[in-house]
């Protein structure tokens, strides 16, 4: 079985466990950018008491045109994460994409994501477990699109049997005819019933692909981020950015850096609520 909590330095997630957050931009755009918001992320995780996992892409490369900008790569990517958990005393975690990339990032990140449309992929589900199970860290399965929640339980058990039961699932929307993507909070039990704990992708179901670029309805990421954690959700995860409309990646989908703090009280009052329903007597 894997574990529930999930532990690794500065990491605990599952039941009973505080709310984790997994935030930051959506991709590295400069060191600069980078600095600046882990460090507000850091401050305002401290001053709420939660724990909180920094996250950027070094590559984006799942972009809709060959023509967007996808980041800096592996090497720089990984050297400005490194520096930002450095400064601020956060763990990092980072999304990637090819099994040779596993070991590199599984050295920095405690966090290792897999996309959606890629966690079908055997080899890099194998190279990805065995890379985080080495250096102590978490594989972070996003559930694709196009599955049902239960059907996360193979990926679950290859995760498992590539040595590394310290596993988080990802809910991230189902696809519903063509541009929409809809969240059916039945899949978060369904999912922890794999005995993985779930984590909430308040970004990335509000999407509404197509067209040149990806758009997007960051005014109802706060709607299901609650919705999420009623329904029993270990952790959440939201991209934000000082400017999201001038981000370069998902800026539709990100939530304003200042309003972040705003958001992150609400979550840890309604995460409070719910251990207090399955803890009566504390």
């Amino acid at each position: 079985m894997p574990s529930d909590p999930v532990f690794t330095s500065g990491i605990q997630c599952g039941t009973g466990c505080p709310l984790l957050i997994i935030a930051g931009p959506c991709v590295i755009e400069s060191e600069e950018l980078i600095l600046e918001v882990s460090q507000r992320l850091a401050e305002i995780a401290a001053q709420l008491e939660m724990p909180l996992v920094f996250k950027a892409s070094f590559d984006k490369a799942n972009r809709t045109s060959i023509h967007s900008y996808r980041g800096p790569g592996l090497k720089h990517g990984l050297e400005i994460l490194a520096k930002a958990s450095e400064l601020t005393g956060l763990p990092v975690t980072t999304d990637i994409h090819e099994p040779a990339q596993a070991e590199p990032a599984a050295a920095v990140c405690r966090i290792l994501q897999i996309p959606a449309f890629l966690a079908r992929q055997t080899d890099l589900i194998q190279a990805t477990a065995e890379a985080t199970a080495k250096h102590g860290g978490i594989i972070n399965v996003k559930k694709p699109q196009f599955i049902a929640p239960e059907d996360t339980i193979h990926i679950v058990r290859k995760c498992e049997e590539s040595g590394n039961p310290n596993v988080l699932l990802t809910e991230r929307g189902t696809t519903f005819g063509y541009g929409r993507l809809v969240n059916d909070m039945r899949a978060i039990p369904i999912m922890h019933a794999t005995g993985a704990p779930v984590i909430f992708d308040a970004t990335h179901s509000v999407q509404l692909p197509g067209g040149a670029t990806t758009g997007g309805q960051r005014e109802m990421v706060p709607i299901l981020a609650r919705s999420a954690v009623a329904a029993g959700c270990h952790g959440v995860f939201i991209e934000t950015h000082p400017n999201p409309d001038k981000a370069m990646s998902d800026g539709p989908n990100m939530v304003p850096l200042d309003q972040m703090a705003t958001l992150l009280a609400q979550l840890k009052q309604i995460r409070s609520l719910m251990l207090s329903f399955q803890n009566p007597s504390d």
